[in-house]
């Protein structure tokens, strides 16, 4: 019955069936398995993605139904962005390792089972345990989604491919707000999780009968790297949660990012002296893996504040209510998802330097062109200009700098290549919000609408600098279409890597 069923069509060019070995490279898929790969991939991206931020617009309806505290609420959200980014690393070695269909799949499982956790959830605590695993299963799934669409399109197509992926896990991400808004003030605060169950349950067939098995070169799981990775992740990315409501001079967070910082820095000792490692060093010669990770990191930063702030402000300021708040910031998400396959066209045309430049200084504009007449009282109209401008510089950005990061390594290192990126990516957006929640908390607050205003504004200017940053990594990105991507197969193959390939083909 499965193979009755096919998705949609996406346009097909002539690539001979070239690839060889047991992990055949892109040129050897075939045009039905490059569709599959980018449906599946987008479909479960877009459920993980939608979750980061889904329970913001609901957090006041699960307050009053399970009675918690507002350092509760911010675990809600808190629990499932630290779990997803410390173990978006080890995520990319495991799939590496016993393959990545077989670890998307397992992914896709977690996070359905730990959905339906979250929905059945009669206490906070259970939320916030559930909302964690939550976290692993997307860690898998974002991770080995990027992988998976990556490997199965050929160098000259992956930025088209990754367009269209990025443009949908764009779209869940600012879809958050809408979408559990529109639950919570419609149903129930538990069919935001509800609904990922069916979906999960629908796509998991499909995963394992349409989509070909592929492996890293690694022959054994970097062990020590996946704790120290860990380890470092953990501890930074809880310094910056914490921050706000610990102190920023506190022991507990201090103490938390010096840790996390040794931790990060026996990583990279670990790495550069393993036969194995989780995460070459040498990766970080290539100035498009270099700066594009710095680009990511700056872009998701000054996204992801935008996200948390404009929801609350349409909210706070102008009176609308979660569902209405949700709607008014279609002009901005329907950019996300419109304009960022274009840009995946473009960037294999033009390079991927003027997208992600052009991209943030668009984002810039239009968050400072926010911050400049946001006022109580104001008119919606006023912003729309804005929205669509920001919106439209984001996804020209996006799929730039994942283009330049997974084109800077050889085809079987692709995996590694999208964790690490993943990785800077979630740290991006935990750290933006960490830094706006501060600047805003030093600038305004909730007692007023003129206090929540004063704070905005703040906010949004934090959201400009980060954007301006991302200028300034996207102007080291290399400056010409094709300079990024590596050769499929290296012209001296290290024996090490010959010989997990081996390993690969006698298991499968």
């Amino acid at each position: 019955m499965h193979d009755k069923i096919r998705p949609p069509e996406i346009p097909d060019g002539p690539y001979p069936n070239t690839a060889r070995g047991p992990d055949a490279g892109a040129a050897g898929a075939d045009p039905r398995t490059r569709r599959w790969a980018l449906v599946l991939g987008s479909v479960a991206s877009l459920m993980a993605a939608l979750d980061t931020l889904v329970v913001s617009t609901a957090l006041h309806t699960i307050r009053l139904d399970l009675g918690s505290s507002a350092e509760e609420l911010e675990w809600t959200v808190n629990a499932y962005n630290l779990s997803f980014a410390v173990l978006l690393m080890p995520a990319a070695a495991l799939g590496d390792r016993f393959g990545r269909r077989r670890m998307f799949a397992v992914g896709l499982g977690i996070f359905t089972a730990a959905s339906a956790a979250c929905a059945l959830s009669g206490n906070v605590a259970a939320l916030i345990a559930a909302r964690a695993v939550q976290g692993l299963g997307a860690a898998l799934i974002m991770t080995l989604a990027l992988a998976l669409v990556s490997a199965a399109f050929p160098a000259e197509r992956r930025g088209v491919a990754i367009g269209l992926l990025e443009g949908v896990t764009g779209l869940g991400v600012a879809l958050g707000p809408l979408v559990g808004g529109a639950v919570a003030e419609g149903l129930a605060w538990q069919w935001i999780f509800w609904v990922n169950v069916p979906i999960g349950l629908a796509a998991l067939p499909f995963v394992l009968r349409k989509l070909p098995e592929s492996h890293g070169p690694d022959r054994a799981l970097d062990l020590p790297g996946v704790g120290l990775v860990t380890a470092g992740a953990f501890g930074v990315v809880w310094a910056l949660v914490r921050g706000n409501a610990a102190g920023w001079g506190s022991a507990e967070v201090v103490g938390a990012a010096l840790a996390g910082a040794a931790a990060l820095a026996g990583f990279a000792w670990w790495e550069m002296r393993t036969p194995e490692p989780m995460l070459p060093m040498r990766f970080f010669r290539s100035r498009a893996f270099s700066a594009g990770n710095a680009a990511v990191f700056f872009t998701l930063a000054s996204l992801f504040v935008a996200v948390f702030f404009l929801a609350q402000f349409l909210q706070t300021v102008l009176g609308y209510g979660p569902l209405g708040a949700g709607l008014r910031l279609m002009p901005w998400t329907a950019t996300l998802f419109f304009c960022a396959p274009v840009a995946g066209v473009l960037v294999d045309k033009i390079g991927e330097r003027p997208l992600m430049v052009c991209g943030m200084a668009l984002q810039a504009i239009g968050m400072a062109w926010i911050a400049l007449i946001a006022e109580p009282g104001m008119g919606y109209g006023a912003m729309v200009p804005a929205l669509v401008i920001a919106g439209c510089g984001v996804s020209m950005a996006i799929p730039a700098v994942q283009t330049s990061v997974v084109g800077a390594v050889s085809h079987a290192e692709i995996g590694k290549a999208a964790g690490a990126n993943g990785m800077m990516r979630e740290l991006g957006g935990v750290f933006g919000i960490a830094v706006a929640v501060a600047v805003f908390a030093s600038a305004g607050g909730y007692a007023t609408v003129e206090s929540f205003t004063d704070g905005f504004v703040a906010a949004s200017y934090a959201a400009v600098g980060f954007a301006l940053l991302g200028v300034v990594a996207g102007l080291c990105l290399p400056g010409r279409p094709g300079t990024t991507a590596a050769p499929e197969a290296p012209s001296a193959p290290d024996p090490a890597e010959l010989a997990g390939l081996a390993d690969s083909a006698r298991s499968r």
